[in-house]
């Protein structure tokens, strides 16, 4: 009796004490993999310098100012799939200046997860959309302010060809952020020293990741090409197209450098009486 007796202390003290009494040791956080490891572990090719930086960086806001033809859209597309197939429940919006040029870097964004077995499907709410077997989405929308309305907790925003997006898209953009603590990009070659692109690349201060790609230091890009190019159009917009200079408008009527040059603070201002 006395054995029964301790065998059944014994195993309540077991299963029923430690319930009560001991502290279940906390889960640790698990880290997602590097996102340039993860492109190319399951993307299947092999991010250069700056697109790696592009891809791993910390930032909560970057600017990616780089050439013409360089890939900006296919490589924007691979954060967007990565930041998709990570983080289940994620919404990911890409904005373009028009619904043709969202639907491309959202067809880049199929390639990147046929590559990983997914068949892309919309969302069933959004035209220009990939709905992810985890329950993310990726959705593209056009530069048309109304269309940002109903979007919140966005994870990652990504503007595309952003120096051709108006400012007023812009700022009804940036709330779409306000609750999710997500990260936003912009990504464009230079169109002139105006709006949000160019403000917040030459003024933004230190809150912004500035990624500078020119056609010089990119690889894919023959040395022979650009010099057809720089025989064949004018030094403003190869600067421009090219270089990632913040060129003057060209319809401006003064070069804003000539103005700049022109202004001084040393002499007394006419006052007329």
């Amino acid at each position: 009796m006395y054995d029964l007796v301790h065998f059944y202390l014994i195993g309540f003290a077991v299963y029923h004490v430690p319930m009560k009494t001991m502290r279940r040791r906390p889960r640790k956080a698990v880290a997602r993999e590097d996102a340039a490891r993860w492109v190319k572990n399951n993307l299947g090719f092999e991010p250069d310098e700056k697109q790696r930086l592009m891809l791993s960086t910390g930032s909560k806001q970057g600017i990616l100012n780089c050439t013409r033809q360089w890939g900006k859209s296919f490589i924007g597309a691979a954060k967007a799939v990565h930041q998709a197939c990570t983080e289940a429940g994620s919404l990911t919006l890409v904005v373009s200046p028009s619904a043709r040029q969202s639907g491309e870097f959202v067809r880049k964004a199929e390639i990147h997860a046929r590559r990983l077995g997914i068949q892309p499907k919309g969302d069933g709410d959004n035209e220009i959309s990939i709905l992810f077997p985890n329950g993310s989405r990726i959705v593209g929308l056009p530069g048309n302010q109304a269309t940002t309305r109903g979007f919140s907790a966005v994870a990652l925003l990504l503007i595309d060809e952003a120096a051709q997006v108006n400012d007023e898209m812009y700022a009804s953009l940036r709330p779409t952020l306000a609750t999710s603590d997500g990260a936003l990009w912009l990504i464009s070659t230079p169109y002139g020293r105006r709006g949000f692109f160019y403000d917040a690349w030459a003024n933004g201060g230190d809150s912004w990741e500035r990624i500078s790609v020119p056609a010089t230091e990119c690889a894919r890009i023959p040395a022979a090409f650009l010099a057809k190019e720089r025989a064949n159009t004018s030094d403003r917009n190869f600067r421009q197209e090219y270089l990632c200079e913040f060129s003057a408008m060209v319809n401006g009527a003064f070069d804003p450098e000539l103005v700049d040059a022109a202004m001084s603070d040393e002499f007394e201002p006419l006052v007329l009486v």
